[in-house]
């Protein structure tokens, strides 16, 4: 029922999935900032990267497991490390208090 899994390959898939989504949660974040250039160059270096796991899981299915946990490493790891939070962030939002409430 199961193929032979190359660790080797095993590694790659998982390390070229991790790559993609840190990547792509580069790539959103280019999008959202609206810097063009950078979205495109990002998103051109998605496509190369996940095609790498593609290539690799299609001849056994096994390999998707391996690409599941590259794929949640990348983009918890480039959300810890790249993107952290303010170092002063605004304080807790209020509702909105209505006239006779004031």
């Amino acid at each position: 029922m199961f193929q032979e899994i190359d660790p080797l390959l095993a590694a790659g898939v998982t390390l070229a999935t991790a790559a993609t989504d840190a990547v792509y949660v580069l790539f959103t974040s280019a999008v959202i900032a609206r810097k063009r250039i950078w979205a495109a160059n990002w998103s051109s270096l998605w496509y190369i990267l996940s095609s790498f796991a593609v290539i690799s899981y299609t001849d056994n299915w096994a390999y998707i497991i391996f690409a599941a946990i590259g794929s949640w490493a990348g983009a918890f790891l480039t959300l810890t490390f790249l993107h952290k939070p303010p170092a002063n962030p605004s304080g807790p939002l209020s509702p909105a208090l209505g006239r006779s409430e004031q």
